[in-house]
């Protein structure tokens, strides 16, 4: 389709995402590195929980030695090489806007379907988001820390837990797919 000389082109054309194999070989190096540098895999859920627990431990507790924030406050505390995880999320962030911005995606947008509404969309998106966090729990770490590092040392719960996280998305996405289709 031609444009006529009158339009003008508002916005700077997205570059191409990286090829998803070449993606997995960058991913991998990254994880081998994490293994080298800080002596373990890569893991997110664990950040929230160390910031969380810094910052209410002080307000939970009075004595602040019981409960679970101040057991994790306390351990944070007497041992710094365990904030390894919040910095490497904070380098994901800084990694995935300047990724953004150079690649011309750095938008403020909600994408749903056209068949429900923003609100709608964000309202299952943190729903799910917090479900992901509560299971990440109970499974003792997220996609990246149990599945992908798990799987990185051979470890048979890591496997299984890519196997039960794809699983659920495959078996509940039948009746979810109205929200993105």
């Amino acid at each position: 389709m031609e444009q006529s000389s009158n339009e003008t082109v508002s916005h700077k054309k997205a570059k191409p995402y990286i090829n998803p194999y070449i993606g997995g070989v960058l991913l991998g190096i990254v994880l081998l590195s994490a293994f080298f540098v800080a002596g373990e895999g890569l893991g997110a859920s664990g950040a929230f929980k160390n910031v969380l627990s810094v910052c209410a431990a002080p307000i939970t507790s009075a004595d602040n030695t019981t409960g679970f924030f101040a057991k994790t406050y306390k351990s944070l505390m007497e041992d710094s090489s365990k904030w390894w995880i919040a910095l490497e999320v904070l380098g994901v962030l800084i990694g995935g806007l300047l990724s953004g911005a150079i690649s011309g995606r750095l938008k403020l947008k909600t994408e749903h379907s056209p068949k429900i509404t923003k609100k709608r969309r964000l309202i299952f998106a943190l729903l799910g988001g917090v479900f992901f966090g509560i299971g990440s729990q109970f499974g003792r770490g997220c996609t990246s820390g149990a599945a992908l590092s798990g799987m990185a040392s051979f470890s048979v719960a890591g496997f299984l837990t890519m196997i039960c996280i794809f699983g659920t998305g495959y078996a509940l996405a039948y009746f979810f797919r109205k929200n993105w289709i």
